[in-house]
């Protein structure tokens, strides 16, 4: 069973940062489809940052400029760097891969426990 296990989250004022960190229990780390999502309460889970095997990323639009993803394969790790954090970036931040799928051509999602992320003052 792939293994995720987040770090890095906290208690951070407005404009603060946070570097989340998720190492993955995969040989196959480096070519993995890497993400991060969060949840706030009452809300869906919802898409922050991908970085991808060959290493393009995509970000949402809501974090454009504030936050940078990235791998250090060696570590069979993804970090999250957030800056300029908002209250609204309040929530459970969550580490997913997606790797093989149970047959061929599909895919599936692997999930973190989850750390928890508050911006206040």
């Amino acid at each position: 069973q792939v293994q995720l296990m987040e770090s890095g989250g906290g208690l951070v004022q407005p404009g603060g940062s946070l570097r989340l960190s998720c190492v993955a229990s995969v040989s196959a780390f480096s070519i993995s489809d890497m993400g991060w999502y969060r949840q706030a309460p009452g809300k869906q889970r919802e898409l922050v940052a991908r970085i991808f095997g060959n290493g393009f990323t995509h970000y949402a639009d809501f974090v454009k400029g504030r936050f940078t993803i990235s791998r250090d394969n060696a570590k069979n790790t993804v970090y999250l760097q957030m800056n300029s954090l908002k209250p609204e970036d309040t929530a459970v931040y969550y580490c997913r891969l997606r790797g093989a799928g149970e047959f061929a051509n599909t895919a599936t999602d692997y999930w973190g426990q989850g750390t928890q992320v508050t911006v206040s003052s």
